[in-house]
C-alpha cells in the first residue's frame, strides 16, 4: 500500500474525525417535480435526471440495478439501458422491468462507448451513470445530487462498498474501499479534487458532460480520463460519503486480473495523456506524481527487493510486508465501526495483503508496458 494512502487518512482522523470536521454536504432544493400515482395522490418526488446504464451480459445483476433505481427516495425521470449485444438475454430482463433499452446494431467496444451512445438522447439537466451490477443505497440519489447546488461542480460521486463479501479478492477489495471512501477520498474532497468520480456510480450536469464529448474512449480507464479533464476545464467535482452503491467485485483470480489489467493500464494512459493539464493543478499534480512515483518502488519494493533480502540477508525483512498492519488495522476498524460491521472489517484485512501484491504485479506489467515497450494495451474487457 503506497504510503501516501496511510498518512493521509491519518491525517483525516486528525482534522476531520477528532476535530468534527467533515466535508460540507449542501441540503437539497425541493425537487422539481413529483410522481403522481391514481387519483392524484402525490408519490416519491422525481429529479431531473437521466439514468444510464451500460450493459454487456449482465442478465444476472441487471434486475437488482434497476429495482434499486426505481426503490429511490427521489426518483430519476428517465432510465436507459444500453444492451451492448449482449449473448444472454440482458435486454429482454431489462424491459420487462418497465425502463427504456437500446441496443446498437455492433457491440461499441467498451462502457464509454455504451455510455455516449445513449448520452445522445440525454435531455435532462443531470445525467448519472450506474455499473449494471451495482446497486445503490434507497437514498443514495437523493443524498449525491444537492452537490449541485454548488454552481462550479459538474460531477458528484458517492461512496463504493462491494455487495458481497466472501472470497479472499472480494475482501481485498472490501478493505481498500473501506480505507479509500472512508478515509482517503475524504480528505481528497476536502482539497477539492477527489482523484476519480467513481466509474461504477456518479453523476455529471449534462451540458457539461457533452461539451467535453462524453466519457473519452482514448483511455481504458475513462472515469479518471473524465475526471481530470473537468479539473482542467477549471471545473468541480464533489465526494458525498453518504451516498453508497454496491457493485460486485471480482470474486476470482481470473476475474480481478482482468480488471486490474484495465485499470493499471488505464492510470498510466492517463497520466501520459494528462501530465501536461494537471501540471498547472498543485494539489492533483502532487497526488498523481506521488501515486505513479511511489507505486513503482513499492512495486518493486514488495517483488524483488524484499525477497532478495529475505533471501540474502535476514528472513526477518519479510516483514516488512505487514509493517503498515497496526495502522491499517485502526483505520478499518474505524471504518468497519462506522459501517456497524467491525469484525467483518477486521477479518478481511488479511486478504488486503493479497490483493496489494497482486496490484502491484499489474502496475509494473502496466508502466513496462505502456513506458518501456511503448506498446499500448486498448482492449476492454469485462471484469466487473
Amino acid at each position: 500500500m503506497p504510503w501516501f494512502l496511510v498518512v493521509l487518512p491519518v491525517a483525516a482522523l486528525l482534522l476531520g474525525v477528532l476535530s468534527g470536521v467533515r466535508p460540507s454536504v449542501i441540503r437539497a432544493r425541493p425537487p422539481a417535480r413529483v410522481a403522481v400515482g391514481a387519483g392524484g395522490a402525490v408519490l416519491r418526488p422525481v429529479a431531473p435526471l437521466t439514468v444510464i446504464v451500460p450493459a454487456y451480459d449482465e442478465a444476472e445483476h441487471v434486475a437488482d440495478t434497476l429495482r434499486s433505481l426505481q426503490a429511490q427516495t427521489l426518483l430519476p425521470e428517465r432510465v436507459l439501458v444500453v444492451d451492448d449485444c449482449s449473448t444472454d438475454g440482458t435486454g429482454a430482463v431489462a424491459a420487462a422491468l418497465d425502463v427504456e433499452v437500446l441496443r446498437p446494431p455492433v457491440n461499441t467496444g467498451s462502457k464509454a462507448g455504451a455510455q455516449n451512445l445513449a448520452l445522445r438522447q440525454v435531455s435532462t439537466a443531470l445525467t448519472m451513470a450506474i455499473d449494471a451490477d451495482t446497486v445503490l443505497a434507497p437514498d443514495a440519489i437523493e443524498r449525491l445530487l444537492p452537490v449541485f447546488d454548488e454552481p462550479r461542480v459538474v460531477a458528484g460521486c458517492g461512496s463504493v462498498i462491494p455487495r458481497h463479501v466472501r472470497s479472499v479478492w472480494e475482501r481485498g477489495r472490501y478493505v481498500e474501499y473501506l480505507v479509500t471512501f472512508s478515509f482517503s477520498k475524504r480528505i481528497q474532497d476536502y482539497f477539492g479534487h477527489p482523484m476519480i468520480s467513481s466509474g461504477c456510480f456518479s453523476a455529471y450536469r449534462t451540458e457539461q458532460l457533452k461539451d467535453v464529448g462524453g466519457w473519452p474512449t482514448r483511455t481504458l480507464a475513462e472515469d479518471m480520463d473524465l475526471t481530470w479533464t473537468f479539473y482542467e476545464r477549471g471545473w468541480g467535482v464533489r465526494f458525498v460519503p453518504d451516498a453508497v452503491s454496491y457493485p460486485v467485485e471480482p470474486h476470482d483470480l481470473g476475474f480481478m486480473s482482468t480488471q486490474l489489467r484495465r485499470w493499471s493500464h488505464g492510470f498510466v494512459q492517463n497520466v501520459r495523456v494528462h501530465w501536461r493539464g494537471t501540471a498547472r493543478l498543485p494539489y492533483l499534480r502532487t497526488m498523481i506524481t506521488l501515486g505513479l512515483w511511489d507505486g513503482l518502488l513499492a512495486s518493486l519494493l514488495y517483488l524483488l527487493v524484499l525477497p532478495v533480502l529475505a533471501v540474502l540477508v535476514d528472513p526477518l525483512f519479510l516483514l516488512a510486508y505487514v509493517v503498515d498492519a497496526p495502522v491499517l488495522l485502526v483505520l478499518v476498524l474505524f471504518a468497519g465501526l462506522e459501517r456497524r460491521e467491525p469484525l467483518r472489517a477486521v477479518a478481511s484485512l488479511p486478504a488486503y495483503f493479497v490483493l496489494r501484491l497482486t496490484n502491484a504485479v499489474f502496475l509494473l506489467r502496466a508502466l513496462w508496458s505502456e513506458v518501456v515497450l511503448n506498446r499500448r494495451f486498448d482492449v476492454y474487457e469485462k471484469g466487473h
